[in-house]
């Protein structure tokens, strides 16, 4: 059986959780011919003996990079064709095939195939996919572990705080990843007869050099802000969805969360409901987002595509209202559809897969072999 009981989510508590298993300190509590002093050292190495319990369970920060590393590849590789399509309809939202999630899957995948169209920007994605997830969870537990087991705060504020921190973080990776990423999402193949999207990149290596070369370097962190004003919150929700769902979960099994294990089935579904649920509420930010990353100076003397939507500024509250005026309320949940099931089901592969190669790999690295 696998033991996801390890890391991800609740395996720091205060050392006064109902689920923790008393120490033999609490053996000497309450005794009747105990004096003051007494009571004090047993609750010194009460506290004490918690603490060393909690961080011995705890898996190496090393251990979680990795595993989160491998989750997060994996993840986003079986979902990008469905990133693809969101991209699509977020960045193209006036092309009347593209309106309608499984239209605009049909669409591109007969019309551009499947590696040049639904797995377009798959190369890009992958720069920055490992490494990002790997500092993510790396940073997630770290802090994770601090907030709750050393300065005691609540668990609900920690999981928020330690999922901000770690999309913080990572986000220096994963941007300019973001990038190069939706543009040949929205490119499609190479010289596209069916779409013109205003880029006509040959392959990554030519995407890197002619947006270097024509915008400048600072192109790869373009629309910094409106990524990280969608992940940031998107993260902090997941991860906080994701520790309460699983918490529920364990009262519903009627399980004790700091031995047993939960069922594959819950642990499947807790990671989708959590990326599910976030991933929603952050869909008019990645709208925005998607629009700033792909949007192209105006130029008079140049054709744009009629499917182009208006030019967003730099300002989220501008860039929001632009969209409201010219799209309505409908323009902030574009591809949502996409968005929902491309976020549920990363978020429940990623979260699955991380607790699996955490488990694999505490079980080859023996704990005194262990890097802390």
């Amino acid at each position: 059986m696998w033991n996801y009981t390890s890391s991800i989510p609740v395996a720091h508590y205060h050392h006064d959780h109902p689920h923790m298993k008393p120490t033999r300190a609490f053996a000497h509590q309450g005794a009747g011919d105990d004096d003051d002093s007494d009571k004090d050292d047993d609750n010194n190495k009460q506290n004490g003996s918690a603490r060393r319990s909690l961080e011995e369970n705890n898996s190496p920060l090393l251990l979680c990079i990795v595993a989160g590393g491998i989750g997060g590849a994996i993840g986003d590789t079986s979902m990008h064709s469905l990133d693809t399509v969101k991209t699509r309809q977020q960045g193209a939202p006036s092309v009347p095939s593209y309106r309608n999630m499984l239209s605009a899957y049909r669409t591109i995948f007969m019309q551009e195939g499947f590696r040049k169209g639904l797995y377009g920007g798959y190369c890009a994605a992958m720069l920055g996919s490992f490494p990002s997830a790997a500092i993510f969870f790396g940073t997630y537990e770290y802090f994770k572990r601090k907030f709750i087991d050393h300065w005691k705060i609540n668990e609900t504020i920690s999981h928020l705080s330690s999922g901000f921190l770690g999309d913080l973080f990572s986000s220096i990776v994963y941007v300019p990843s973001e990038v190069l990423k939706t543009r040949l999402q929205l490119q499609g193949k190479y010289n596209n007869p069916y779409f013109n999207s205003g880029y006509n990149y040959k392959n990554l290596r030519d995407t890197v050099k002619t947006v270097i070369k024509a915008e400048g370097a600072g192109a790869l962190l373009f629309g910094y802000k409106a990524t990280l004003a969608r992940d940031l919150p998107f993260s902090a929700l997941q991860f906080a969805f994701y520790e309460k769902c699983r918490q529920w979960a364990y009262k519903v099994e009627n399980k004790d969360i700091m031995k047993d294990e939960l069922s594959l089935s819950s642990e499947i579904i807790t990671g989708a409901v959590a990326g599910g649920l976030a991933g929603i509420l952050t869909t008019p930010l990645d709208v925005i987002k998607t629009r700033v990353q792909t949007q192209q100076p105006i130029n008079p003397n140049k054709y744009t595509s009629s499917a182009k939507p208006a030019n967003l500024s730099n300002s989220l509250f501008f860039s929001l209202r632009t969209v409201y005026k010219s799209e309505g309320i409908l323009g902030f949940f574009s591809g949502v559809g996409p968005r929902f099931i491309w976020t549920s089901v990363q978020s429940s592969i990623m979260l699955l897969l991380y607790q699996i190669a955490l488990r694999d790999l505490n079980e080859f690295f023996p704990r005194s072999d262990k890097i802390k």
